[in-house]
């Protein structure tokens, strides 16, 4: 009786059917349209121009191509790198992505995590704590662009929200109110990260983060940047001798120009942030994986923006990108990438604008006594 139920019940699918017609994918169909006839649109949404697609891709694929086996083909290396470049760029589900490439969510899900390590690995010269060399030319940045002499880089956290692993309690709960692990950065004149720690609770703050970071005993032994150079952060730092922060409480005429020029050359680090949110939009999203994959997932966007930046700048970053100051007019136009943030504060200052006509011009009589 048992055996002829097991010879009655159906085998379990091993390849949908849909999933094998491989012709019929976006790497076969619209990305090879887009590559030959479109490159424009091509970069928009792999943010890699063809060329630099086919320079990553060569850098990878030894390291991300399976052999095909007697019972199936193995995915290409293209395919992978397609996939997961589309993730970064647009946090799109790994649902939507096996509809659009023909290729299962069970491999999506450990092909990502794979390419992610080998785009790190491949381009980890573009990501690196700076020779003194280099530190002297990020001061010279510093001085030219922004009028901060003697200054290595700006730092900051960034909250990437993700999926609250199993069993963790409030350690990942963050004062936004959301699920989090920091990114903690150093950004140099030219919105590259010269150092990022990656994966710190989001309960803490900005300064506990930093001083559990491997940066941190290397600036206290006095062993990383140059003579009498410094980073500049905001309030949540600790001051230094090597790290500056803003005046606070009631700073006088002096102590509130000097925080405007901090915030000048500080400014660097938000827009290196917004930059790489604006190009990978996943980290504007929930990152519904492990943590230990939502690190490399990070880390493999940074190093990306770094590589871009450094060989590519007009067309990743193209003008009004980043903030920029109107020097005749005395106002910081925001860049592109902070438009979401510039969009807010226009909402705050329509809110406050209707706040005070309700409270003057265009009062009633009966609201005072409604709000006791």
């Amino acid at each position: 009786m048992e055996s002829d139920l097991k010879r009655k019940r159906k085998r379990r699918i091993w390849v949908r059917n849909w999933l094998q017609n491989k012709s019929s994918g976006a790497t076969s169909m619209i990305m090879k349209e887009l590559y030959y006839q479109d490159p424009r649109e091509y970069q928009a949404v792999m943010r890699l121009t063809p060329s630099q697609f086919e320079i990553l891709l060569n850098l990878i694929a030894t390291g991300i191509q399976r052999s095909d086996t007697f019972m199936r083909k193995a995915i290409p290396a293209r395919v992978k790198l397609e996939i997961t470049l589309t993730f970064l760029a647009s946090g799109m589900t790994f649902r939507m992505l096996s509809v659009l490439y023909r290729v299962s969510k069970a491999s999506i899900s450990k092909m990502i995590p794979k390419v992610c390590d080998a785009i790190s690995d491949s381009l980890k010269d573009y990501i690196k704590i700076p020779n003194q060399d280099e530190w002297q030319d990020i001061q010279l940045g510093f001085n030219e662009r922004w009028d901060f002499p003697g200054c290595c880089g700006a730092i900051d956290g960034k909250h990437i929200i993700i999926q609250a692993p199993p069993n963790s309690g409030s350690e990942y709960y963050n004062y936004k109110g959301t699920n989090s692990i920091v990114l903690l950065a150093l950004v140099d004149h030219n919105y590259c990260f010269k150092y990022v720690d990656i994966g710190s609770y989001g309960r803490n703050a900005d300064g506990g983060v930093f001083q559990n970071s491997s940066l941190y005993p290397l600036l206290e032994n006095d062993s990383l940047l140059p003579q009498g150079a410094v980073l500049v952060g905001d309030d949540a730092f600790p001051l230094k001798p090597y790290l500056l922060k803003p005046y606070s409480s009631t700073p006088t005429i002096a102590e509130k120009i000097f925080n405007y020029r901090l915030s000048r050359a500080r400014r660097i680090v938000e827009n290196g942030f917004g930059i790489l949110a604006a190009r990978f939009r996943i980290l504007g999203k929930p990152i519904q994986v492990d943590e230990q994959t939502a690190i490399k997932i990070i880390k493999s966007t940074c190093t990306l923006h770094n590589w871009l930046r450094m060989t590519m700048p007009n067309t990743y970053t193209p003008p009004g990108s980043a903030d920029y100051e109107d020097n005749i007019n005395l106002t910081i136009i925001q860049g592109r990438s902070r438009i979401n943030k510039r969009s807010k504060a226009i909402a705050e200052k329509l809110r406050n604008k209707y706040r005070d006509y309700f409270s003057g011009e265009g009062a009633v009589d009966w609201q005072t006594y409604m709000i006791k």
